[in-house]
């Protein structure tokens, strides 16, 4: 049995939590969190508190905050006992301050509401010394078939692609639903378009998969697509893809 105390009540730490729930060989035994509201989403099923100063020993305390707050955190934990990991793609190991440290990365996108299959998300450890890495192994592969021991040298550039493929593909989604909604479209006819390309990557490489009017150099379309935006980032936006992948297929506007 591996006993857990978790430190944080977002998003991280509620699908962490939920899924930890479900396994007969993880115990959480404590939530920490100052906000004595959003604790509630987990008083039903485990101890919780406000107070840092009253947190019960455990095998591993997860830090599951925001990446600024981390290190200041931490310092809480200097002497603590067990295994102290937080679950940032972008913090390094040693920003935590206690002696026995690691990192637990399930490299998802986490939203309110929005259940996760964790058997399908890869989690990306990492440790301070060889016992805490198996430690931490042995907490992934109750959650997750796809483990993998990443440094924090590492888990840097594989956070920043991160954002690439996820944050900003998402943020392409709300500028094409603003276009749709301006327009009274229904963003609807865009999802069996955006499941294909997600799809396709499954089995073929981005750049074997890349298509439409950059690609081809269709500078009539380009240009037609250029002069319907109005918005000024937008514009930009749409000019500086349109030349980045024009680079890598050797074409130009």
């Amino acid at each position: 049995m591996i006993t857990i105390t978790l430190v944080g009540t977002g998003n991280v730490a509620k699908h962490l939590f939920d899924a930890f729930l479900a396994l007969n060989n993880v115990t959480v035994i404590q939530v920490v969190g100052r906000n004595k509201k959003a604790l509630t989403h987990f008083e039903k099923h485990a101890p919780t508190t406000t107070d840092f100063k009253k947190i019960n020993p455990s095998d591993v305390l997860i830090i599951a905050i925001s990446d600024d707050s981390i290190n200041t955190v931490s310092q809480l934990f200097t002497n603590y006992r067990g295994l102290v990991c937080h679950t940032s793609g972008s913090v390094p190991l040693n920003d935590l301050k206690s002696n026995r440290k690691g990192v637990f990365y399930p490299l998802q996108t986490f939203t309110v509401g929005k259940k996760i299959d964790f058997k399908t998300v890869p989690i990306c450890i990492e440790a301070k010394n060889k016992e805490d890495e198996k430690l931490l192994e042995r907490l992934a592969k109750t959650l997750s078939k796809k483990v993998y021991h990443i440094t924090s040298e590492q888990r840097k550039p594989l956070h920043l692609a991160a954002v690439f493929v996820n944050n900003f593909t998402n943020h392409l989604y709300h500028i094409g639903e603003n276009i749709c909604t301006e327009h009274k479209i229904p963003f609807d006819l865009l999802k069996a378009l955006i499941m294909e390309t997600a799809h396709k990557i499954q089995t073929l490489s981005p750049k074997e998969s890349q298509t439409g009017p950059a690609k081809r150099n269709d500078t009539r379309t380009i240009e037609e697509h250029l002069n319907q935006i109005q918005d000024k980032d937008q514009y930009e936006i749409y000019g500086l893809l349109t030349q980045s992948i024009q680079k890598i297929y050797g074409k130009k506007l």
